[in-house]
Parts: structure tokens; sequence; C-alpha cells
């Protein structure tokens, strides 16, 4: 596995100090939610960066490979199809 930028949503908003846990990944909140986003180099710093999320008692809500800046993939849970006639953000998904 190559580096690549990790977003990983995790239930409710962890204080500064909390993040510190997360080594070298920028900590912000979005609805309520704690929004944790960085570099991971390999596949044994993806597993220490969940296995720290389980240890703090957590719920991991999301994991996102971000590929290019404003795109985001989703990781594991998201059907192979589901990509395809997704709209882009912003966009109305209602037509």
């Amino acid at each position: 596995m190559d580096a690549r930028e990790w977003r990983l949503t995790v239930e409710g908003e962890l204080s500064d100090r909390a993040g510190q846990a997360f080594a070298g990944m920028t900590l912000t909140h979005e609805r309520g939610n704690t929004v944790l986003v960085g570099r991971v180099r390999d596949q044994a710093e993806l597993q220490g960066h969940l296995q720290r999320v389980s240890d703090l008692g957590l719920t991991l809500l999301d994991a996102t490979i971000v590929d290019d800046p404003g795109q985001l993939r989703r990781h594991a849970s998201e059907p192979p199809d589901a990509r395809n006639g997704a709209s882009s953000p912003g966009t109305d998904r209602s037509s």
C-alpha cells in the first residue's frame, strides 16, 4: 500500500488532547462528530489508527481515502457500483 491521504470520522467531538493519540492526523469537528485527516504510510499505520479508535472506546463512522482534493472515495462498505451515476458534491440528486 502506497502512502495515501485518509479521512476517519468518529462519533462525538474529541478534545484536542484526545486527538493527540492520532499522531500526524489533523482533527476537525463536523456536525457533532470528529474528522481525522492525514497521510498514512502503510497498512500497519492505518491499523494503528483504527486500533486507537477502538482502544479509546470510539465508534468509527467512516474511513475514506481522499484521492483528489475535494473528491472522496468510500472504503470497504461501499458497493462497487455506488459511484456509478453519483452526482458530485453540491449538485441536486432529486431529479
